[in-house]
């Protein structure tokens, strides 16, 4: 039997079921071949679950150091229990929502493997999706004129430190976790890394991280790297950048796992109960079909030029799946374009400078364009302005006067290229930075524009007014 469609979107994750919903939205008849659950990583394996967690550790956090608010809270306990049924119950009723959407556009949803077939008795091109459902008893064939692929990625693997779930864990088994460690070597200070390293610390492990690079979270800007080390470093994370492990050194043995590492100073040992291999992710390419067809793979990612699509004209691939920026919102808007494309609109492709990146630990961080370095390795002749939260009397209300909003402009034209955040809800306000960037705002712009009092977006406002020397507070 096969059933035919306008879209068939092969995953059903952030970037899949966005795109489905757009599809719907101006009249593509659509389906969605989805193996697991719709919500993909993001909702059931990444950002929904650590964000949740994040966010109870952060007000364990605040609760015992309510004494410095004038707030007496002794005998703070954290129940872990009901820490992950709350964030079993957030998943769960965002879950319900996503299930409610598809039905709402009338999106056909397939639960099963979808492999894509080459020219065949269905059609006389590629793209083809045979779904194998049930365990392999049912099989079912969808015949679109386009196909989305959205399979997303997975964490990646090191040789050595393979996940055996019990000693070695990566971010999905960690979620999974019924008691917090007493201790965690944290392998890689990427955005994960330090999400994780800030969360098990505030519920009250002893964390390590093991950085290769010679700093963490070294695709951030300098300034925002430094700063993050040195708050993380004071709540007691123990942070070893520079330096490499030694697989062939791990012993798991009477509750610990210990490794061997190389570093500037000698070989070192390290040891905990729990060890969280944080290296990245490797898009799932395999099983899907792509032998049938044309695309091009190139270091592990589907090739696909500025409209989304493949080799193939009529296939398309968003998401972690094209490599690029991994992230769920980056996804989600490559979908509209992939769809709104097949569609016949013929929008302009997405600009990744204009992209906030988030990291949601305790300091949060964010990020949207270049880093100073960058921008300088480009030839722009920098100008920068970096404005202290101690100086912002809502962060001080806060109890959180840690950080900075740093942004970096070319001094020629005095366009903003990046601007960086570290601080109290940093996450947030990197949204006018972002919408600066779209309407290629200059730094006297966000200067000049009156910011409220108080409130922390009024370290924008000076940073801004810092690029050329006129901070009013500073």
């Amino acid at each position: 039997m096969a059933e035919e469609y306008d879209l068939v979107v092969l995953g059903g994750g952030t970037g899949g079921y966005v795109a489905a919903i757009r599809a719907a939205q101006i009249g593509l008849k659509t389906a969605v071949v989805e193996k697991e659950q719709l919500g993909g990583t993001c909702l059931h394996r990444g950002c929904i679950p650590t964000k949740a967690l994040l966010r109870s550790a952060e007000v364990f956090r605040t609760v015992k150091e309510a004494a410095k608010f004038g707030v007496s809270a002794e005998n703070t306990k954290l129940q872990f229990k009901e820490v992950q049924e709350r964030k079993e119950k957030i998943v769960h009723t965002l879950y319900n929502g996503v299930q409610s959407l598809m039905k709402k556009g009338k999106i056909d949803v397939f639960h099963g493997i979808g492999r894509i077939m080459g020219p065949s008795i269905f059609s006389p091109q590629s793209g083809t999706i045979s779904v194998e459902m049930n365990g392999g008893t049912d099989n079912l064939m969808l015949v679109p004129k386009n196909v989305i692929i959205s399979t997303g990625s997975r964490p990646k693997v090191l040789p050595g430190l393979e996940v055996d779930g019990e000693w070695i864990v990566s971010s999905n088994e960690a979620l999974m976790l019924e008691d917090v460690p007493s201790s965690v070597i944290i392998v890689g200070g990427g955005v994960i890394g330090i999400e994780w390293a800030s969360m098990l610390a505030d519920f009250g492990s002893k964390v390590t991280v093991i950085e290769y690079s010679d700093r963490i979270i070294p695709t951030e800007d300098e300034d925002i790297s430094a700063e993050m080390a040195r708050l993380l470093t004071k709540r007691g994370v123990n942070i070893l950048t520079g330096v490499k492990i030694q697989p062939e050194t791990v012993e798991k043995h009477a509750g610990v796992i210990r490794v061997e590492i190389k570093t500037n100073k000698g070989t070192e040992i390290v040891e905990a109960e729990k060890m969280l291999v944080s290296v990245g992710r490797s898009a799932n390419i395999e099983d899907i079909g792509l032998e049938n067809t044309e695309i091009i793979v190139e270091n592990g990612c589907i090739q696909v030029n500025d409209k989304l699509q493949t080799n193939e004209s009529h296939i398309y691939a968003i998401g972690d799946v094209i490599g690029g920026l991994q992230l769920a919102h980056v996804a989600s808007h490559e979908g509209i374009l992939a769809v709104e494309h097949i569609a016949g609109d013929n929008s302009e492709p997405i600009d990744y400078t204009t992209v906030p990146k988030c990291i949601y630990s305790s300091p949060e961080a964010a990020s949207i364009g270049l880093t100073e370095k960058e921008a300088r390795e480009k030839g722009y002749e920098v100008k920068t302005g970096k404005f202290p939260f101690q100086a912002v009397g809502k962060a001080l209300v806060f109890g959180e006067q840690d950080g900075f909003v740093k942004i970096v402009a070319d001094q020629k034209t005095d366009d903003i290229l990046g601007i960086h955040i570290i601080g109290p809800n940093a996450t947030e306000l990197i949204s006018e930075a972002a919408l600066a960037r779209i309407l290629d705002a200059s730094a006297w712009e966000i200067g000049t524009m009156i910011h409220p009092h108080p409130t922390l977006a009024e370290a924008m406002g000076e940073a801004a007014l810092l690029v050329d020397g006129k901070a009013i507070h500073m």
